[in-house]
């Protein structure tokens, strides 16, 4: 933290308009092709722009070096070179994220989730997206008893007997999941959307649901032989699920188009899914679930933390946690404990559904991250069994509540696992399924949850439970920029009042220099050096706070030195405050 003020002080300017940032480049050759940063906050005192030019290590090597012969690409030829880097010694294959329900086995159409590539594989030529076809299959809980001895780790291919080019086609093929091009799109739950053939199959069920209701169906456990002419008389009672009445009002809609999505518009087929739900519900006690109190030992394997861009809520499953002897067997030892696990697992979901806006324009979906980084995996027997129950429950009780699942810190292997059960997975399933490795993960995160909202144990900005980062909160925007192999990145912020800045700035995994100061617009002043060049290591602090007292017109220059030859994710944001003194 650096808090400096410059002695001359001359008569300070109006301050103008917020001018939108802009893209200067440095006259070398060497300059890459520069990315246009969104502004990141509205400062009337302030405006920025953002240069680029070759790193200075780089440019210094080459003043004494003389030019190589022109070598073959080296990212070119080695696929994952970022990856292989930060690989972890396989555990047993992890633990498989519950997903959404599916029907009946009708079809097996092979469909890929979206796998984040290194650059030398993104290189390769896209095969032609696929046309969406849905359909069912089995439930995935009943071949997880296949998968006693686990995933056997893929073998590395040899570079001794092949060309480069014929290692990275030999690597893109051990992988078998080519990228899925369409994305999972969330349709609408308005009414007025609906084709036809939805909105006629939304009216069946809700005179299905109308029905069940006034005959008792949902509420009574079996149907009164001895006289029925008393239970004719009776008033029907009101059905809930997720704390919404059915048939009460537009939410209900929503909630009976979760069923039908389910079950692809089959309508008897989702009225037998609703019945099944609501006699499970009964016999699992979710409405006296809510309120016991489970202990809050897992709170570091489930929990919920800020929104993605659409605004959905953001559950983190981290499976790694589970390497601790002690909450491994707390969780899973014997029956009674992994009974208690999957209640406080379903607990926790029940409490964040009902925190969902079921209205037809409201958002009713979570976005799932599962970090696998360390995961113990199915080959051990008790999380095995845990996660096939859990899975199974989910299927059938809780459908169309996954946005988005997305798998971080993912090994190769696990690929390979997932090729294995990929068949036994509908399109839809597998159309929101996105994997990203190591090197990916936080780059990943960020193409669909603000920098600012991701916790920085995931490379963002989102600081939780914690008065350590009081100028800064979720709300405050970030800019993210990336910069390249052998450049530098200067963040230029030019001051036109007297003020007080600071700034937050991150570059993901460090490994870089970084320097700041500032340029007074008089003739005579010097420039000030708020931190000097230093190089920042993987070990310092993730996130860097700085703030300085401006007391004449200039600018701050902010100073990113990528020497290394991977790519770098910049993260900063920073805001004004009154001048004092």
């Amino acid at each position: 933290m650096a808090d400096e003020t410059p002695t001359q002080t001359p008569p300070v300017a109006a301050a103008p308009l917020p001018t939108a940032p802009t893209v200067t480049e440095s006259d070398s050759p060497a300059v890459l092709e520069k990315e246009d940063p969104p502004l990141a906050s509205p400062v009337a005192a302030v405006s920025f722009s953002v240069t680029e030019s070759v790193s200075t290590a780089v440019a210094d090597k080459e003043d004494h070096t003389p030019p190589p012969p022109q070598p073959p690409e080296p990212v070119e030829l080695h696929p994952d070179s970022t990856d292989k880097g930060e690989k972890e010694e396989p555990p047993p294959p992890p633990a498989l994220q519950p997903v959404e329900s599916e029907s009946p086995a009708l079809t097996e159409t092979p469909a890929p989730a979206t796998v984040v590539l290194s650059e030398s594989e993104q290189n390769q030529p896209p095969p032609p997206p696929q046309q969406e076809v849905v359909t069912e299959s089995n439930s995935l809980a009943s071949i997880m008893e296949k998968e006693e001895a686990g995933v056997p780790e893929p073998t590395a291919s040899s570079n001794t007997t092949t060309t480069a080019q014929e290692e990275v086609a030999a690597v893109v093929e051990e992988k078998k999941i080519p990228q899925n091009l369409d994305s999972f799109k969330e349709e609408s739950n308005k009414v007025a959307d609906l084709s036809d053939f939805e909105r006629k199959a939304l009216e069946e069920l809700k005179q299905l649901v109308q029905e069940a209701i006034g005959t008792h169906l949902f509420t009574s456990e079996t149907k009164s032989e001895e006289n029925p002419e008393k239970e004719k008389k009776e008033e029907p009672k009101e059905v809930s699920i997720w704390g919404i009445p059915l048939l009460k009002d537009d939410r209900s809609d929503v909630i009976l188009l979760k069923f039908l999505r389910a079950r692809d518009f089959k309508v008897r087929d989702a009225f037998v899914m609703i019945k099944n739900t609501i006699q499970w519900r009964k016999e699992f006690g979710i409405e006296e679930l809510l309120d016991e109190d489970l202990g809050d030992d897992m709170e570091k394997v489930v929990f919920m933390h800020g929104q993605d861009k659409e605004g959905h809520s953001v559950c983190y499953n981290v499976y790694g946690e589970f390497q601790n002897k002690d909450l491994y067997q707390k969780a899973f030892s014997d029956e009674e404990k992994r009974l208690k696990f999957l209640r406080w697992r379903i607990q926790f979901l029940e409490k964040s559904i009902r925190k969902l806006d079921f209205s037809p324009g409201g958002v009713s979906t979570i976005f799932q991250v599962s970090d696998l980084k360390n995961s113990p995996g199915p080959g051990k027997r008790e999380l095995r069994l845990a996660t096939k129950q859990a899975l199974q429950l989910l299927q059938d009780n809780y459908p169309e509540f996954v946005a988005k699942q997305v798998f971080i810190n993912v090994p190769w292997w696990y690929l390979a696992f997932y090729t294995m059960i990929s068949p036994f997975m509908t399109q839809r399933t597998k159309s929101k399924f996105v994997f990203a490795g190591p090197a990916k993960s936080a780059e990943t995160l960020f193409k669909y949850i603000p920098p600012e909202q991701v916790p920085i144990q995931y490379g963002g900005l989102s600081v939780d439970y914690c008065d350590c980062n009081p100028e800064f909160s979720d709300a405050d925007p970030a800019t993210e920029m990336t910069v390249k192999p052998g450049t530098k990145q200067t963040v230029e912020i030019t001051i036109y009042e007297k003020c007080v800045l600071v700034w937050e700035l991150r570059v993901v995994g460090w490994e870089v220099s970084y320097g700041a100061e500032f340029m007074p617009n008089a003739k005579d002043s010097y420039t000030v050096i708020i931190q000097k060049p230093t190089k920042m290591t993987p070990k310092d602090e993730p996130v860097l706070s700085q703030s300085f007292k401006v007391g004449e017109l200039g600018k701050v220059l902010l100073t990113v030195d990528n020497p290394t030859s991977k790519k770098k994710k910049l993260l900063y944001r920073f805001k004004v405050k009154p001048f004092c003194g």
